[in-house]
């Protein structure tokens, strides 16, 4: 733990526990509100067949992401999160959405 802590520049154990159950409840809920985006958007397992999980993942990547950052906020982790987020859309290639 004391790595992860370092290696992510916090400072107590209550800060990475509150990281923590941003990401569970992050996870879950993005995962949650997959099924109506869904929906919504009129993607059904019965038209894609077998294409359908892969498209529902790619679905889920963007939701994930606002989420993260907005639930983050909520906890009062949002310099955390919002740091976390730039540095793994830069790794993806995506750096030019954020100017420095």
């Amino acid at each position: 733990m004391n790595n992860l802590k370092k290696r992510w520049g916090i400072e107590t154990n209550l800060q990475l526990t509150v990281i923590f159950i941003v990401f569970a409840i992050t996870g879950s809920a993005s995962a949650w509100l997959s099924k109506p985006f869904c929906i919504w958007l009129g993607i059904n397992h019965e038209d894609l067949g077998y294409w359908f999980t892969p498209i529902r993942l790619l679905l889920i990547f963007p939701i994930y992401q606002v989420l993260l950052v907005t639930i983050g906020f909520l906890f009062g982790q949002f310099q955390f999160f919002w740091a976390f987020e730039k540095k793994m859309l830069k790794r993806m290639g995506l750096g030019f959405l954020f100017k420095e």
